[in-house]
């Protein structure tokens, strides 16, 4: 590319290349260099806009934290409606497969980005702890609703429903099958006996 030329959504087309290394190489092989390489742009790019790499990974972090929270913040308000485990799915699965597997993975190499999406967007907020609050939130409204039974440990179904996002993510499952393991978990963890057909 030409020197002066700007390139429109640069943050974007990097963060991109960062899914696409890790979900290639594995969170062990990203470098600025491989990043770069693979969004098609000169190294110095990366650069003249983060400080350091380290900067830059934080900025991803901080960016896929953000859009998975904004994915999840609605779900509370579903309260009431639909089914438990179909709401619960649907907001596990709702954020883009690539940015729940690579994020999930670097966060699990890199655990120090935490403390950076922290200071950027609070407490509680880095990785799958959004979705996990969310949840909980949502299913302690359904408690209250009388749709799930008066003992219902909120806070423990919502860090299994999670956990059950966290794992697929890491083993790299995705599409169809992927949605489907997280669907039938989802309803067995909040009893539900039967799913849909198409999710069977």
């Amino acid at each position: 590319m030409p020197r002066g030329v700007a390139i429109p959504e640069l943050r974007q087309q990097l963060f991109a290349a960062v899914e696409r290394v890790i979900a290639g190489d594995g969170p062990g092989r990203l470098t600025g260099r491989a990043v770069t390489r693979e969004a098609g742009v000169a190294t110095g790019l990366l650069h003249a806009h983060f400080t350091t790499f380290e900067d830059f990974l934080t900025g991803y972090a901080v960016d896929r934290a953000f859009l998975i929270s904004g994915e999840v913040a609605g779900l509370p308000a579903r309260a009431g409606t639909g089914s438990v485990a179909g709401n619960v799915a649907d907001a596990l699965l709702a954020a883009p497969p690539a940015t729940l597997l690579s994020l999930t993975r670097l966060l699990a190499y890199r655990p120090e980005l935490t403390a950076g999406i922290e200071a950027v967007l609070g407490d509680g907020s880095a990785g799958l702890q959004a979705a996990e609050r969310a949840i909980a939130a949502y299913l302690a409204a359904e408690r209250g609703l009388g749709r799930l039974p008066d003992n219902t440990d909120t806070e423990s179904l919502a860090l299994a429903a999670v956990a059950v996002l966290h794992h697929v993510a890491l083993t790299g499952e995705s599409g169809a099958s992927a949605e489907a393991r997280i669907r039938r978990a989802t309803a067995a963890l909040t009893g539900t006996t039967r799913l849909p057909e198409e999710h069977r």
